[in-house]
This record gives structure tokens, sequence and C-alpha cells, in this order.
């Protein structure tokens, strides 16, 4: 019988896994993207929307940082759900996964090909076939570097975090000089209080606050390539999570403090250039779009990992063709799996160039993943819990850190799922429901192959 497909094994440190949870959730982006939507959704209540989200996803954390110690898996989510709940649940967390990665193709690509022309073409950021041939081509330049292994992978995304750091903490510092002087928005502790909302603007926004804290769990797709696969993905994984919260709430509070509510919204996808337009001028605003620029390709990166590991994992156990799991024997990675994603990207931008503006690609791609986020984050909170049920014998921490928080995370996040579906129009709808519906179609194909092979 031939050996399972093995990845880079030992290749990962704990400051690169840190950086890659970092990067996955990619600050800057985030920021970018997301800030005019929660702001115009969850008003000054917006911290606290993050705040209440990043403790949910902590609840999420913990239960990767747990599952992991009981199987290290480039598969996570597929494989843990798999083992908990069987291979059907599993493989629909698993498809979760790589449907929204596959979207998250256009909502990350798109602005990475905005930024790109705010620097060197600014006229032409609003024509959607030229942004769209951008974006295409920073694809192609980064599914060149996940293809030469994850060494290159890793020293690529180190530069570009620490460039863009340098930059963000620049901005930080500048703007608690200077907004609080004469503040748009007078600061106030009741933006952080939770029990401020309403019921339905809580719900509202949370969809959209849990979009800010997606892809720190790249560091456990990384885990079969990371030394000591058990524990330093979980140890980058937790310190990623507590950087993230402290950014963006920092960040959310600058946004409130430096900008008017009818600035958040002419700005809407360039909230950073407009916070660094207005402390230094043009030229600042120009480097802080070199940030979002980093920023942007960075998680494309780990996006791109994550796809292609659980595409990998899914095709080492069966679940998918085995084609997927073949390593190129040189850089030790799943190239076919890549060449696939690049090509799927390709298409993906290519229909999404006749939507008829930039914004409305934006906005249907971050609320469809939004919701595959719920569904297969949740999933493995509840697998966690499951898996771990005896731990509500053995002491109040481990009880709530192995069972309650992932539990409870995972409920709230199904809650969230099942609560927005009403508020959807029907592109969301589409491709956030029929995204995961059409894991079917694979699924019973693969099981009707297994079945057609003789056995040996």
């Amino acid at each position: 019988m031939d050996e399972p497909a093995k990845l880079n094994a030992d290749s990962l440190g704990i400051v690169e896994s840190v950086i890659m949870g970092i990067a996955g959730t990619a600050p800057a982006y985030s920021i970018e993207i997301t800030t005019s939507t929660i702001v115009g959704t969850a008003g000054m209540l917006s911290p606290a929307s993050i705040l209440v989200c990043g403790l949910i996803m902590f609840g999420i954390a913990y239960a990767f940082i747990n599952l992991n110690r009981a199987l290290a898996s480039a598969g996570t989510s597929y494989s843990w759900v798999t083992l908990v709940f069987g291979r059907t649940l599993g493989f629909f967390a698993g498809w979760a996964l790589l449907v929204l990665c596959c979207v998250f193709m256009v909502s990350a690509m798109i602005p990475a090909a905005n930024a790109t022309l705010l620097i060197f073409d600014r006229p032409m950021v609003n024509n959607v076939h030229y942004v769209t041939v951008i974006a295409a081509a920073w694809l192609t330049f980064v599914s060149a570097v996940v293809v030469k292994g994850i060494k290159l992978t890793s020293y690529v995304q180190v530069l570009m975090t620490i460039i863009e750091g340098i930059i963000l903490l620049a901005i930080i510092v500048a703007s608690f000089v200077m907004f609080p002087r004469a503040p748009q928005h007078t600061f106030s502790l009741v933006w952080f209080w939770p029990f401020a909302f309403s019921p339905k603007l809580f719900a509202n926004g949370a969809l959209v606050a849990i979009f800010f804290f997606y892809g720190w769990d790249v560091t456990m797709n990384l885990s079969e390539e990371t030394r000591d696969s058990n524990r330093t993905p979980g140890r980058a994984a937790f310190w990623s999570m507590v950087f993230l919260m402290t950014f963006f709430l920092v960040f959310i509070v600058i946004t409130l403090l430096g900008l008017s509510d009818s600035e958040i919204q002419h700005y809407n996808t360039n909230i950073i250039f407009a916070i660094a337009e207005k402390l230094f001028g043009p030229t600042w605003g120009y480097i802080a779009i070199i940030a979002v620029l980093l920023s942007t390709v960075g998680t494309v990166e780990t996006q791109m990992l994550q796809f292609t590991r659980t595409l990998f994992a899914n095709s080492r156990d069966g679940a998918l063709h085995p084609r997927y799991a073949r390593l190129h024997p040189r850089w030790r990675t799943p190239h076919i799996a890549i060449f696939f994603i690049w090509i799927v990207g390709l298409v993906l931008l290519f229909v999404s160039s006749y939507l008829p503006t930039i914004n409305v690609i934006l906005k249907d791609s971050i609320t469809a993943i939004g919701f595959q986020i719920c569904f297969y984050l949740g999933l493995t909170g509840l697998a966690c819990g499951w898996y771990y049920r005896e731990m509500l014998a053995r002491g109040t921490w481990l009880a709530v850190s192995h069972v309650v928080w992932p539990v409870a995370s995972g409920l709230f996040l199904f809650f969230i799922a099942l609560y927005s579906i009403p508020t959807f129009d029907w592109v969301t709808n589409v491709v956030g429901l029929g995204g995961i519906a059409t894991g079917a179609i694979p699924l019973l194909l693969n099981r009707k192959r297994i079945w057609a092979t003789p056995a040996t």
C-alpha cells in the first residue's frame, strides 16, 4: 500500500505561525473594506460589536486549539468534524471553507487591484474590467509564490506584514495625538457596552463583525508543516487573536474619532487612505494604500494555503478525487490543488466583471462569506464540545475552555447565520447557501466513484 502524501514538515516556527495568523485575517484589508459597513450597521456601538464577536471568536479559537492537540491535520474543520460527527458533516464543513475561499478570491483581489490603480492609474479605479485584469495578475503572482513552497511563502508573508505593520503603527500613533483634540464623534465608554444593543441591531452588525476575524485559523491548516504540530499552531492562533482584537478595536475608535459619518460613507472602502490623508496629506494617503495592498495580497496568499491544504486533506482521505493530494516532488506543495484554485479564481473574477459596480461585488461577497464562516466554524465549536464533553467534570476552566465556550460560540454563529438569511438578497442567498448546498454533488459523485472502483 502506498504511503500517504506528506507535506514539508517542521518548516514553520512560532513567529512565522503568528504572522501567518495575523496576515490571514488581513488587518489593513479588513479595516479598509468593512469599517464603513459596520459603522453603517451598528453606528457608535461598532466597537462593542467587534468586542463581543471577538470574544465569540475566541471560543472558536479554543475549539481549534483543543482539537489540534487531539489531531493535527491540514484539513482542520473537515478532519475534526469528520472525527466527531462523521464523514458527511465533516465533508460539508470542509466544503464550506473551500467555497468561501473561492468567493474570497473576488472580495480580496478586487481591493488589491483597486489599491494598485489608486497608486498608478487613479482614473481607472472604477473601471470594473480594468480592475479585473489587475486582480488576475495579482492572483497569478500569489499562486506562483505559494506553489514554490511553504518557506518562500512564509518569507514573503513576514516581509509584507512587517512593512504593513510599520505604516499602520505610524497612523495609529498620529491618530491618538491629533484626533482627540477635535473629534468628529465624542468618545464614550458606551461605544464598548454590549448591553446597549437592541437584539435586531446586534444581530445585524454581528455578521459583519465576524468577517473582521476570519482567517486566523490558517495557522491550523499549516500544522503539518509546523514544528511541534500539536502545540505551536494553537499558541500562534491564541496570540494572533489577542493582537487582532486589540488592533480592530483601536482602529474602529480611530475611525469614529477622526471621520464624520459623511466621510465614512464617502470613502467607503478607502477608510485607511482617508485617515492617513487627513493626518499627513495626500502623500501619506498613498503610503497607506501600500499597507492595504500588502495586507490584501497577504490574505489572498493565506486563503490559498487554507484552500489547498483543506482540498489536499479531503483528497488524501478519499473524500475527493486523489489527484488533489499529489505533491510536487521538489517543493512538497499540492501543486494540482493550487493550479485548480488559480483557474477557479480567474473564472470568478471574469464573471464578477459583469456586475455593475465594484461596490456590489464587495457587498455581496462579504455577506455570503460571513454566512459560510458561521457554518464551518460553528460546526467546529460543536465538535470540540462533544469530543471533550468529559471535561465538564474536570474543573471549571477545563469545562469552560473545552466545552462551554466553544459550544456557546458555535451556537451563536449558527443563530446569526440563520437570523440573517431573510435579510439576504437573492444573489447573496445563492452564493452563501447555494455554495454550501452544491457540496452534495461532489459528495455523491465521489461516493459513486469509490463504489464503482473494483477492490484490490
